[in-house]
């Protein structure tokens, strides 16, 4: 095959190759020597290169499709029934064309771009659909109005016949009628006038002299001006009518005559003599006319250059035009002229052809982040914007820019943008970008510090610089959570140091840890002794250190004390040292501390007695630093200015991610502050710890203000509409399309300029100058002296006037011009009269007099007598020719109503005018008051529509109106927070807010609420399990309640104190309520004890128990030990073994401990945030297997994994409300004139609304109506009857008046007549046709013709379907003539009724019917019904038409029988049949009858007599052979009350009998057994209904 068309080119011009080879008759290739040469087909060929821009010029063009062929042979036998049709096949043409050129080019060519359409398709001929017609009219009058006549009447065509149906019958039914006898003989002639013949021109000599005779006439005229002044105005006149002859080459109109014949005709249309014909003035059979001239073109112009001066690949192709001229207008044509100007796509291919301008958009920056059009009606920061943070919305605004003007300027973002003009955004094709999207501001988080530390020892400032004998005692605290946002937060952190000045520091010491065993002195077993402390090396901080460091710091000396002999009296341990009871030392307070220790047994017999109780107490002094408490303050940092000692740092740096441009300096104030009473002197702080005055900062780079260049000024508007006196203005704006910021120059230039248009250059209009109407041209008199009564020189003829264009200043202009812009051409010709002798002359008709609004005033037109007229009596009756003319003037009163429904209420429309850039976005006002309109309509007294003004009315009712405003949901405020649910560990706190009014009107809506109303705000909360404890003191001495006087010893209880204290970091502070604190873990506050005796061994406290082994397993122990404290006597008890164990018990004394997290919170925002990035927490717990919570350093002691993440960032969705655009422009009134026109204006959603935003509107378009306006249009009037002058019969004409009606613009008002004075600036076009047809031919037929009535009206429009599916073949209406025939004799000579159809659109499946009449007798009536209830002949199935006759065969002629409905002879009531052996009916048997005898019957016997027909009487006469008949039927025919009475009385009796028999054989029932007698429990078995 041919392979691809290649070339430079696009077009013809390319060449395509294909493989050519020399091949066996067997298939297998061989040498291209054994083919012949000469038979070698082509291996390259030209062919057309196909181009992407072809496919706007090539095109398929496809023709229509033939007509439907049966794909088996018409000659087979079509079955009898048809059901849908018969298959078929169309085809048709289609070939590759560029618009309407021929011939087509190459099908590769379209073929290129889409796939040649199908050629052929499968089609259905419909079965055969015969003619339809309606039925007869009723019966026309009589033809004669005495003697014999013919009356007919006729029917129409309803629907043709198609595909191979039926024809039509005839329409026309004819019958002989009898009129009275005739009084005179009528004429049995008539006078016919032929059609008038074509105009044709005079005979060229007779023309010739008219001509030379005018000539001459013209030159005498001229000689005869001897005044040189005259002559010259002739001339000066004669000049101006040749100029307008110019224009009479486009009306090159010629007038001519016409002739008709005129015969005497009989009845049977035969010609007879004129004497037959009584008449005395003969038709006239010449007239003047004008000649048919067709409309005459010149040729085509050439191609205009393509309109596509540039290359586009979105539009390649542009137009070109050609035009033409008229040389020759019509006259008396019907034929209009053909179009004068041809348009065809078109492709601009010069070489080197620039590239069209292309535009796109362009966007300013984005404005800031503003978070106040999210926050709700009822927000209280409404009032202070300032410290908002989180989501907002920022807005820009888009421009069109031309994006390919200078495409050097794209590698320089400045320069492009400063070379982009803004352009009409209506070039830019493309989607807009956005203007709004959602934005964030960091929310500054504030400064979280921990809790101060304990105060630390005295300590110099600088411990490497150890001078003078002052020091500081500080505490600290750290950061926990750093600030951001601000200037490091919304303020500083607070101080992080506190000191305390102190004497004698040192910056290390010892730390003793604990003490040693108490050693004997001299080696001794017990006794005094002394007990070494422990001890190691800290600085300041508590941190341990070299031991060395310490040789300047006192070592901890070791302490006294005593190992108790026997019987001597044993103490505990000293307790720990007690919390401090102040924190510092004043005048009124001093820090104690104390400790005490117990008797654990008493002394013996020569033991050493037990010291008295202030023995057992100690106290010493603590924290006694005093209560001045110094800490440095510092202010906030000042605002970065610039450096410029800094020069080496780079001109932009990143720094945090931001650009900057320089490095700055920021300083702040630093003081030293007394805490409770001010500033002091900086020296009463540590230098060493002042925090810095001074830091480094960046400068953000200095923006200036850039606008782009002004915008082309816009065009001034065309003034070319009438009356328009407004001033017009032309502007031009720019656009800022970057903000100033950090200091750069401001915004000044203006962004938006206008001016004056200059002044308007006038709007040309043209108009048709008429010049005079040039003689009347009669019929020459060659043709006139031949018949009678004719006059030279005188009667009807054409004259004809030139007509030029002209501007509306009176300069000339071509005749193209006011064709297309001045309206309808004015008549060329009229008729005309030259008066004969006998002619009576008058002036025309003045105008009307005006009426000057005068109710039953009258109004007058006048004309008068001219010429010779004046002499003659005929001329002066003014029966005849009046001279004045009378009118009433109207009484106009006027009222006005109003009509249609109220507008939708309308906001009044803000002055505002928004310049592009400099938008700010604001709540636009979308509620309120307004006004709602309706339109007033004023008639007058006829009820005719006339103009809102006649009723003092400017068109409208205005009502006030109100828009409701949206309401917001509102909530009440965030309660507080309340309390942690747990006192140790993860709990959760909950705030909520309640509803306090409901959204409407469109606010916003609510937050999903619970069934009370409220919503809630729940997150995790932590409590320090420490927070709160239980501190006990040293048990009591054991009080024994046993008590052996000797020896001062055995079994008792002793106590302590229990109370919950808060924890602080220098230790419990102070007591608080027991409910605060862990009941559960609350120690025991009494407790059984053993006294020893004096003599007995005294063993220690029990020690604190060793911790189980994990996992916890009751194999496993864990266990407490005592040390023996005074060894026994020798009658003593000896010590016993002061161990204890115990197995671990899980949950009881062992406990397993591991990490929950919490579930995550709600997203938590900062306070000062609406929306936007917020945090999601959760917490950590440790749990003990028991499920408390308890602290975490269980869990960390264990080494537990801890990979849980804490916080994560979370987005909350920003309630963005829907935003709207502007109501656009009022567009036109949807209708010119009329009631029901209206106005709408629309607007579109910008931005959607988002979250819990306001939902956008639904009303996008609002409407009012229009002012009314009278509609004024011409209107034809009715046809008149067919006039044929001064003859019976022949060729005549019909004329039909226009008129100027006014109507309300709807279907129902048809118009009412008014002045046409109304219709004056209208252009006359009736029905949609400018050509306007007041007269045409029409026939009179003569007495005995036979002719074609007028057309039918068209018929409804009729689908072909099949069981009222439309098959798609359209629509299509019929109309018919049918034939009148006057005479019978003439039958023969009747034309052919005619049918003429039309396809439609929108036409309906119509079924056809058989309808029958009820049965009158053996008969009824059957005819055939459309589905629309039209009666009609044909459409119905012939086979399927029900009987109109039911008559029997033979007849029913037997006494008593009729024919039934089966058409079988049956007997009437009372009757029966007998018949024969053939079954027919041989006669009708009376059926016999009960005779009861009565008491006057004197025989008493029963005897039989015949049956009666029950509704016929009795014919027995009265009194004899009185007997009582059973006769159930009354004389009515219907049943008496008593056979009612016997019926019901049988059927009581036979429901007795049959209950009766029912009982007495029915089987007795088994006896119940005895049931137990306990009630078994009721069941209710529930099955869901609701009921129960």
């Amino acid at each position: 095959p041919w392979g691809r068309c290649m070339g430079d080119a696009c077009g013809p011009g390319g060449v395509q190759t294909r493989a050519v080879w020399c091949a066996h008759a067997e298939g297998w290739t061989t040498l291209h020597s054994n083919c012949e040469p000469a038979a070698r087909p082509r291996a390259q060929q030209p062919c057309f290169r196909v181009c992407e821009w072809h496919k706007e010029l090539y095109a398929w063009r496809l023709g229509p499709w033939g007509p439907c062929r049966p794909v088996i042979s018409r000659s087979l036998e079509r079955p009898p029934g048809c059901a849908r049709g018969e298959q078929g096949v169309q085809v048709r043409e289609v070939a590759c064309a560029r618009g309407d050129q021929e011939p087509p080019a190459e099908d590769s060519i379209c073929e290129y771009f889409e796939p040649k359409p199908l050629l052929e398709q499968a089609c259905l001929i419909p079965c055969p659909q015969d003619c339809v017609v309606s039925d007869f009219s009723p019966w026309s009058e009589c033809s004669e109005t005495c003697g014999s006549g013919l009356q007919h009447r006729t029917r129409h065509v309803v629907a043709p016949p198609r595909f191979g149906g039926a024809g039509c019958p005839n329409l026309t039914e004819v019958q002989v009628c009898q009129a009275g006898p005739c009084e005179a003989e009528r004429s049995a002639h008539s006078l016919q006038v032929a059609p008038w013949s074509a105009c044709v021109l005079p005979r060229m000599r007779a023309a010739r002299q008219v001509r030379r005779r005018g000539r001459n006439r013209e030159r005498e005229r001229g000689r005869g001006v001897k005044d040189p002044e005259a002559r010259e105005l002739i001339k000066k006149k004669r000049t101006r009518n040749r100029q307008s002859r110019q224009e009479d080459k486009y009306w090159d109109i010629q007038i001519g005559y016409q002739t008709r014949e005129v015969v005497c005709v009989n009845k049977t249309g035969r010609v007879a003599d004129f004497s037959f014909c009584q008449q005395e003035k003969l038709p006239v059979t010449f007239q003047s006319c004008v000649i048919t001239k067709e409309c005459q073109v010149s040729e085509w112009s050439e191609w205009s250059p393509c309109s596509k001066t540039c290359h586009d690949m979105a539009s390649p192709t542009g137009t070109r035009v050609r035009t033409r001229t008229i040389r020759q207008l019509p006259v008396g044509s019907e034929k209009e002229c053909p179009e004068l100007e041809e348009r065809e796509a078109c492709v601009a291919q010069e070489d080197g052809i620039a590239l069209c301008a292309t535009y796109g958009w362009r966007t300013t920056e984005w404005t800031e982040c503003r978070v106040d059009p999210l926050l709700s009606q009822q927000d209280k920061r409404r009032g202070n914007q300032t410290a908002l943070c989180g989501g907002g919305v920022q807005t820009r605004e888009a421009y069109c820019v031309q994006t390919n003007d200078n495409l050097l300027s794209h590698l320089d973002t400045h320069k492009d943008k400063e070379a982009s003009k803004p352009v009409d955004s209506k070039l830019c094709l493309g989607p807009i970008p956005n203007t709004m999207q959602l934005c964030h501001i960091p929310c500054p988080i504030e400064c979280e510090v921990s809790p101060w530390s304990a105060w630390g020892p005295c300590t110099y400032e600088n411990c490497s610089d150890q001078q003078g004998k002052k020091g500081f005692k500080l505490r600290k605290r750290r950061i926990t959570n750093e600030p951001t946002g601000g200037s490091g937060g919304t303020g500083n952190c607070p101080h992080l140091l506190e000191a305390i000045p102190c004497e004698e520091p040192s910056c290390y010491d010892w730390k003793a840890v604990r003490l040693g065993d108490c050693e004997p002195d001299n080696g001794k077993e017990c006794g005094p002794g002394t007990q070494v402390q422990e001890a190691f090396c800290i600085n300041s901080d508590g941190e341990e250190v070299e031991r060395q460091l310490c040789r300047d710091a006192i070592l901890p000396i070791p302490v006294a004390c005593d190992v108790p002999c026997p019987k001597d009296c044993v103490l505990t341990a000293w307790s720990p040292w007690s919390s401090c009871s102040h924190t510092c030392s004043g005048k009124t307070t001093e820090g104690k501390q104390t400790r005490v220790r117990s008797i654990l047994a008493y002394a013996g017999e020569g033991g050493i007695r037990c010291p008295n109780t202030s023995a057992l107490q100690e106290t010493r002094s603590c924290n006694e630093h005093p209560c001045t408490v110094y800490h440095w303050q510092t202010g906030p940092w000042g605002h970065c200015i610039e450096d410029t000692s800094v020069s080496s740092f780079n001109s932009t740096t990143a720094w945090n991610g931001e650009a900057s441009c320089s490095v700055g300096m920021q300083t702040r104030k630093v003081i030293c502050v007394r805490v409770n009473v001010g500033q002091v002197g900086p020296k009463k702080c540590p230098e060493s710890l002042r925090p810095e005055t001074v830091r480094p900062c960046l400068l953000s780079c200095r923006k200036d203000c850039i606008v782009t260049p002004f915008s082309d000024w816009t065009p001034c508007p065309s003034s070319c509409k009438e009356g328009d006196s407004r001033v017009r203005k032309q502007s031009r704006y720019r656009v800022v399309f970057q903000a100033p910021a950090n200091g750069g120059r401001d915004c000044t230039d203006p962004l938006y300029e206008e001016k004056a248009c200059e002044s308007p250059q006038v709007c040309q209009s043209y108009r048709w100058k008429t010049h005079k109407w040039r003689r009347c041209q009669l019929v020459p008199w060659s043709v006139q002296q031949d018949v009678p009564g004719a006059q030279e020189g005188c009667g009807p003829g054409q004259q004809t006037r030139a007509i030029t264009c002209r501007k509306q200043d009176g300069g000339q202009a071509g005749i193209q011009e006011c064709l297309k812009y001045a309206g309808p051409v004015p008549a060329l010709t009229q008729a005309c009269q030259v008066p004969c002798q006998d002619d009576c002359q008058f002036t025309s008709w003045s105008k009307f007099s005006s009426c000057n609004g005068d109710c039953g005033a009258v109004r007058t037109r006048k004309r008068t007598i001219v010429g010779k007229s004046k002499k003659k009596e005929k001329c002066k009756n003014s029966h005849l020719y009046p001279l004045i003319e009378t009118r009433y003037c109207p009484c106009d009163k006027y009222n006005a109503q109003p009509v249609g429904n109220w507008s939708d209420c309308i906001l009044p429309e803000g002055k505002a005018e928004a310049v592009l850039g400099g938008k700010v976005q604001g709540d636009v006002k979308e509620c309120g008051q307004g006004y709602r309109y309706q339109a007033m309509a004023c008639y007058d007294q006829n009820g005719r529509l006339v103009e809102t003004s006649r009723c003092n009315s400017h068109g409208y009712i205005e009502e006030a109106c109100i828009i409701p405003c949206p309401s917001d949901c509102k909530l009440s405020e965030w309660s507080n927070w309340s309390r942690c649910s747990k006192s140790c560990g993860s709990g959760v706190k909950v705030r909520s807010k309640w509803l306090r009014e409901k959204p409407y009107n469109g606010g916003r809506p609510c937050p999903k609420l619970d069934h009370v109303n409220q919503v809630y705000e729940v997150v995790p909360c932590h409590s320090d399990c420490n927070q709160y404890i239980w501190v006990t003191e040293p048990w009591s001495v054991c009080k024994v309640t046993f008590v052996n006087m000797q020896d001062n010893c055995g079994e008792g209880v002793q106590t302590r104190k229990v109370r919950c204290m808060q924890n602080t970091a220098d230790g419990p502070s102070e007591v608080v309520e027991d409910y605060l604190c862990d009941s559960e873990e609350m120690p025991l506050g009494s407790r059984e004890c053993k006294l020893p005796c004096p003599e007995d061994c005294v063993i220690s406290e029990w020690g604190p128990w060793t911790l189980c082994a994990l996992p916890c397993n009751q194999s496993s122990f864990r266990q407490r030990s005592a040390d023996p404290v005074r060894q026994p006597a020798d009658e003593g008890r000896a010590c016993p073994d002061a161990i204890e164990k115990e197995p671990c018990i899980l949950n009881k004394n062992c406990y397993h401990y591991d990490y929950n997290v919490t579930d995550w919170s709600t997203c938590q925002l900062s306070e000062k945030a609406v929306c936007g990035n917020g945090i999601k927490t959760r917490m950590l717990d440790c749990v003990r297997s028991d499920g408390k919570s308890v602290d975490l350093k269980y869990c960390e002691e264990l080494g537990r994994e801890r990979h849980w993440q804490m916080n994560v960032s979370c987005v909350v969705e920003c309630p963005v409300n829907c935003q709207m655009s502007d109501w656009s422009p009022w567009s036109e009134c949807s209708q010119t004139c009329g009631l029901t026109g209206k106005m709408i204006r629309r607007r579109t959603v910008t931005q959607p609304f988002q979250g819990d935003g306001r939902p956008c509107p639904s009303l996008m378009e609002q409407s009012k109506p229009c002012p009314v306006k009278p509609c004024y249009r011409w209107q034809y009037g009715q046809w008149s009857e067919c006039q044929v002058q001064e003859a019976q019969c022949g060729g005549g004409t019909r004329t039909r008046n226009i008129s100027c009606v006014v109507s309300d613009g709807s279907g129902d008002d048809f118009g009412k007549a008014v002045d046409e004075e109304f219709c004056v600036d209208i252009e006359p076009i009736v029905d949609g046709n400018k050509k306007m047809i007041l007269e045409e031919p029409c026939t009179q037929p003569c007495p005995g013709d036979c002719y074609l009535e007028d057309w039918s009206s068209w018929s409804l429009c009729q689908q072909t379907c099949v069981n009222g599916e439309d098959l798609g073949f359209g629509g299509i209406q019929v109309r018919s003539r049918a034939v009148i025939i006057q005479e019978l004799e003439n039958q023969h000579l009747c034309p052919e009724q005619m049918l003429e159809t039309r396809s439609c659109d929108g036409g309906q499946c119509y079924e056809y019917k058989w309808v029958a009449s009820a049965w009158k007798g053996s008969s009824r009536t059957v005819w055939c019904q459309r589905s629309d209830g039209t009666n009609v002949t044909g459409g119905c199935l012939v086979r399927s038409q029900p009987e109109a006759d039911r008559s029997c065969n033979p007849p029913c002629n037997q006494p008593h029988s009729y024919c039934s409905e089966a058409k079988t002879c049956r007997c009437e009531e009372g009757y029966t049949e007998v018949m024969s052996s053939n079954s027919t009916l041989e006669q009708c048997t009376l059926i016999p009858a009960v005779v009861m005898p009565t008491v006057e019957d004197r025989r008493g016997d029963v005897k039989t007599s015949r049956a009666v027909h029950p509704t016929q009487p009795s014919v027995n006469p009265a009194g004899r052979d009185r007997s009582w008949f059973l006769q159930p039927f009354g004389p009515d025919g219907r049943l008496k009350t008593w056979v009612y009475g016997v019926a019901a009385g049988a059927f009581v009796l036979l429901i007795f009998i049959v209950s009766v028999i029912y009982l007495a054989c029915k089987k007795p029932k088994k006896p119940q057994r005895r049931q137990n007698n306990r009630l078994k429990p009721l069941t209710l078995a529930y099955d869901g209904d609701a009921d129960m």
